[in-house]
């Protein structure tokens, strides 16, 4: 089924952040990419009210997640290829190195709070599929139907279209013309990676701490459940968050590569060029961004050019402006 994923990431920082900027770096810093400013405000929100950082992530991933942001994530998301919608979603403390992650978790839609209850009630790390389900509704999250009328179009339309695109390769039969089932050709030849951008499959809203997405073809699971790949923080040295197309972007692990930059002393924003940098060298045409923070307060992002998408859009809310704003970076 369609692979919209776009992937919410969170960074929250207490003691990090900045971009292409200089000058005065100031904290609290919450930042997160895409133009979600209600998420941010609800982030910001939490933290003047005296919440704690992993309060403030919370509340600003769930306010997405209510608010279906941008139609990916959430509720109603893009089906995988029963016509079911399953959530994706990460919490880290960069204090303690604890994580909580759920990924194909069905019939919940708060997926954050489901991540964070992973964390603090359990030694685990990820719950999947019918597993996490089932934890959240004994953790007392209500089981509802994620499907909307929305999503209940996207998938019969899919279907009428032949199931395209299904990202299939190397089966039979030929899966650009049908839906299936597939089976594994006897043979096949190596392909070049070829792979072309597609802006509407990013798998994440970005928050550093959490990355919530939805869920997306076949019930795959995305980049944004997998430490290191959607997000990752570690206060001694900062935190990143990624977003765009997770299945290439897992591969290279490029949120956690942002951190151990820094913590070499590499500036946010030249951290992040370099975590895009590595994986253009094999996929020169994905189509993926990310957001980065230090702790001395500064961020930074940046992000592949590709048709569509020259610029982007993340959000910043720190004690300068006290309120979400709406920052960009060129993409390279």
């Amino acid at each position: 089924m369609h692979r919209q994923d776009k992937m919410f990431t969170f960074l929250l920082i207490c003691t990090l952040t900045s971009l292409l900027t200089l000058g005065h770096a100031s904290l609290p810093l919450v930042i997160n990419t895409w133009p979600f400013k209600n998420a941010a405000a609800a982030a910001w929100s939490a933290l003047q009210s005296g919440g704690s950082v992993l309060d403030a992530v919370e509340r600003g991933c769930a306010r997405c997640e209510m608010e279906q942001c941008d139609g990916s994530v959430g509720y109603g998301g893009s089906p995988d290829e029963s016509g079911e919608t399953t959530l994706d979603a990460l919490i880290m403390n960069g204090d303690t190195m604890e994580v909580g992650a759920v990924a194909d978790l069905r019939r919940i839609k708060n997926a954050i709070g489901v991540a964070r209850a992973v964390m603090e009630h359990t030694e685990h790390t990820l719950l999947v599929g019918e597993s996490a389900s089932v934890f959240a509704e004994n953790m007392g999250f209500i089981a509802e139907d994620l499907t909307t009328n929305k999503s209940v179009n996207i998938f019969s339309e899919w279907l009428k279209g032949s199931c395209q695109p299904n990202y299939r390769k190397n089966v039979s039969p030929e899966p650009s013309k049908s839906c299936g089932p597939y089976r594994p050709k006897a043979t096949w030849k190596q392909s070049k990676r070829a792979r072309h951008a597609n802006i509407h499959a990013h798998d994440t809203i970005g928050r550093f701490l959490p990355a919530d997405t939805e869920s997306a073809f076949l019930s795959r699971v995305g980049d944004s459940p997998i430490v290191g790949a959607g997000a990752y923080v570690d206060s001694l040295a900062g935190g990143a968050a990624a977003t765009g197309d997770g299945d290439v972007m897992m591969r290279f692990l490029p949120s956690y590569l942002a951190v151990e930059l820094m913590r070499a002393g590499v500036d946010p924003s030249a951290a992040c060029k370099s975590a895009i940098s590595r994986i253009k060298r094999h996929y020169s045409e994905f189509f993926g961004a990310i957001i980065c923070a230090n702790t001395t307060g500064h961020y930074g992002a940046a992000c592949n050019k590709v048709p569509g998408l020259d610029k982007f859009h993340f959000m910043v809310a720190n004690s300068e402006t006290n309120a979400p704003v709406l920052k960009s970076v060129d993409c390279f």
